[in-house]
């Protein structure tokens, strides 16, 4: 598919610059169906809580939480209908579960993700960190990872109708 049949929207970003927020604030003024899809893992009370926390903070404001850790094309599937919006928070997280997994092949699981996005009604927003920009990590694992994110946002934002990089809460549009 092209990126003209998709109407999805990746936002990039490093931690803490406000792609979240962004990605919320696009998802209410898209529409008032909304579905918040997450992909965090609870791998420590931390992690607990700030999943907690996200839940907390989206309880009174409209949206519907469903949790999809590995199986991202499937949910998406699932949840699809043409006036719903569905904000994905967030791929690098699901990079990670992916990783985590015995026998996954991460690269394949985001090719099918990426070839899905024509064929999904909703208009599908998903925010993922930014991890290239920085220096070359000093281990395997930090590097594979490092080079699937890579990878998938450049096969998410072929296909996403606009990108957005989130940097000190600015953004800046990069596609459509």
């Amino acid at each position: 598919m092209t990126a003209s049949n998709s109407r999805s929207i990746l936002v990039l970003g490093g931690a803490r610059s406000g792609k979240s927020r962004f990605a919320e604030t696009t998802a209410r003024n898209t529409g008032p169906d909304r579905v918040y899809l997450a992909t965090g893992r609870a791998w420590d009370d931390e992690m607990r809580a700030r999943i907690e926390a996200h839940k907390a903070d989206r309880a009174n404001d409209g949206w519907t939480t469903h949790e999809e850790p590995l199986d991202l094309v499937g949910a998406l599937k699932t949840l699809d209908m043409p006036e719903r919006v569905i904000l994905v928070d967030c791929l690098t997280l699901w990079v990670t579960n992916l990783m985590m997994e015995e026998g996954r092949d991460v690269d394949a699981d985001g090719a099918s993700l990426a070839a899905s996005l024509g064929e999904l009604q909703a208009t599908v927003i998903f925010v993922s960190n930014e991890v290239g920009l920085g220096i070359v990590p000093e281990n395997k694992m930090a590097r594979a990872f490092r080079d699937h994110a890579g990878r998938l946002h450049q096969a998410i934002a072929a296909e996403a109708a606009e990108v957005y990089f989130i940097a000190a809460g600015l953004p800046l549009k990069m596609k459509g």
